[in-house]
């Protein structure tokens, strides 16, 4: 278990890197965020996220690590694992697949609104499949029948609603959030904590926010997932 001080050690380099890459993107100051976005103790706030991961169940168990939009891939795999396991004999309930949205995959949380917004493409780094431009709204949100397909297979059902019927469960890192939200709100000179909440009231439907995508990563392999970097 690691002490306070290396916790406190590891915020400051996380912090460090954000920092960086927001200076990189001409944004001014992340000091009033950093002065107060990661208060030691914060259970009171994540009510329930304990029990989500209960939700795990079945034979085959994964746990799908999304730090980055990589391409389709955080969508892709969780496909892939579902309809292989089904091809050797194992059904979809009888398998649990888990999506750690964090770090510049974190966007893909949140509502088409707020891609358009705050511009989540070109401050993640996210093209729109369909454009190969920064997205200006969440691409896998309710896609379009044929909008996702692969050589050799044909169209494929990759939507975050298509994949929750499947029983696949996503989860979003709320220190990217925090992170993600104050750059953007000061690029664009607004508070961010009414930015911050604005984002966590577009969280899309049925995606659990949970303190931090590495604390759920943690959770869902005790709960008996192997770990797949989702890239």
């Amino acid at each position: 278990m690691q002490t306070n001080n290396s916790t406190a050690a590891s915020r400051r380099d996380f912090l460090g890197k954000i920092a960086a890459g927001a200076a990189a993107l001409g944004t001014v100051s992340l000091a009033p965020f950093t002065a107060q976005a990661f208060p030691e103790s914060a259970d009171h706030e994540y009510i329930g996220a304990e029990e989500w991961f209960n939700k795990i169940k079945g034979k085959h168990r994964i746990v799908f690590d999304a730090t980055q939009p990589h391409d389709l891939m955080p969508f892709a795999w969780p496909k892939v694992f579902l309809l292989t396991n089904a091809a050797t004999g194992t059904p979809e309930k009888d398998c649990s697949a888990v999506v750690v949205l964090r770090h510049e995959a974190v966007g893909y949380a949140l509502q088409n609104e707020m891609w358009e917004k705050y511009k989540l493409g070109e401050l993640m780094k996210a093209n729109d499949p369909l454009t190969k431009a920064p997205a200006t709204r969440n691409p896998f949100w309710k896609p379009k029948e044929g909008d996702f397909k692969v050589p050799g297979i044909g169209n494929v059902a990759i939507g975050i609603n298509e994949l929750q019927d499947s029983g696949v469960m996503f989860c979003a890192c709320e220190m990217a959030i925090t992170v993600y939200s104050a750059v953007a709100a000061d690029m664009m000179k607004m508070d961010a904590a009414a930015v911050k909440k604005e984002w966590l009231g577009a969280v899309l439907p049925n995606i659990q926010v949970v303190p931090s995508g590495v604390w759920a990563l943690g959770r869902a392999q005790e709960h008996g997932c192997s770990y797949c970097f989702a890239g």
